[in-house]
């Protein structure tokens, strides 16, 4: 039987469309979430960072305070001092299970590495593995020192940083992928009065802390545990501080709203940027691994700022709503 023209060419217009159709599926880039914790609703909020469109609120814990995101984008971990650790379903929008630390342990940092949850636990003075896999705490370790706070892992995954915001120090802990009995842990005091935001060097030489307690800034050289340089920047509450890729150094001031940018290896300041009305409160600070901007939690102002780090100006400014709180913030490629 012969097959008329037309739908010869019906037919082959609908597999080149098919076909086209295909390849921008293949093409389309990840959905994207950005996360932002909101302490004072006690809920983390999945926002769509194309339209500034919230998408969603997810309740944890009484006043969460950091959030941590597989790198699939599917999971996420929020710390609350109160109430443990809980995991979240990201797509979904909904917290799956929630893991107890231990009554006092007070969880506060988190960090996900080769399919394994870090956790400090303050009230413990400890850090702890999670395995998220096996529903299982793995092992804790005890740190030794008061206010063990946040935490940054080394590239190698073996080497761990952790401030100790009541003594003044910081802690290298080395083993850590390995686990018990392999760790070794060592306390380098600081000049500086509370140690709390702390970051690495993109290339890995340097250990950056803000210290809140004097506005201060330490640095530390990795491979020998020393202190090399501290200086003071006349902060009034510096509670974060964050590196991106070429080597620029973001540090929050929350308590006068302003965002100090500094160059790393001049150490000179570059600019400071007012990006709250006043006191921003205890926020947080995400920077995008392509460098291209950054995303401040501002809790005071209740808002997320976005900050474009070509021009070091503000992008957007996100309001989440009065009494919401903004805080750590962190990005979900769902893939």
């Amino acid at each position: 039987m012969r097959i008329p023209r037309h739908f010869i060419q019906i037919a082959l217009s609908s597999t080149a469309l098919a076909a086209v159709t295909n390849v921008a599926a293949a093409q389309a880039p990840p959905t994207a979430r950005l996360l932002v914790l909101l302490r004072n609703a006690s809920a983390l909020a999945i926002v769509d960072p194309a339209s500034g469109k919230e998408l969603g609120r997810v309740p944890t814990g009484v006043d969460p305070h950091e959030v941590a995101v597989t790198p699939d984008g599917t999971m996420a971990f929020v710390a609350s001092p109160r109430e443990g650790i809980s995991v979240i379903d990201v797509a979904a929008m909904k917290e799956l299970r929630r893991v107890d630390t231990g009554t006092l342990s007070a969880p506060h940092d988190v960090l996900y590495a080769n399919g394994k949850l870090y956790f400090t636990a303050e009230g413990f003075k400890t850090i702890g593995r999670y395995d998220p896999a096996a529903n299982k705490i793995e092992w804790m370790l005890g740190i030794g020192q008061d206010g063990t706070h946040m935490m940054v892992l080394a590239k190698d995954q073996q080497t761990m940083w952790v401030p100790n915001r009541g003594s003044n120090s910081i802690s290298v802990i080395e083993g850590v992928a390995g686990g018990p009995p392999k760790f070794r842990t060592t306390a380098i005091p600081v000049p500086g009065i509370r140690p709390e935001g702390l970051d690495l060097s993109p290339d890995g030489r340097e250990l950056w802390t803000a210290t809140r307690g004097d506005g201060g800034v330490t640095i530390i050289d990795t491979a020998t545990r020393k202190v090399t340089h501290t200086f003071n920047l006349k902060l009034t509450d510096a509670n974060r501080l964050k590196f991106t890729p070429d080597g620029k150094v973001l540090i929050l001031d929350g308590g006068t709203g302003t965002l100090v940018i500094l160059d790393a290896a001049s150490r000179k300041e570059i600019k400071r940027l007012q990006v709250a009305p006043g006191d921003s409160g205890d926020g947080g600070m995400f920077v995008m691994p392509d460098g291209s901007r950054a995303y401040l939690g501002l809790r005071d102002d209740h808002s997320v700022v976005t900050i474009n780090l070509k021009t070091l100006e503000i992008e957007s400014r996100l309001a989440m709503g009065p009494d919401s709180g903004p805080g750590c913030v962190n990005w979900a490629a769902l893939k």
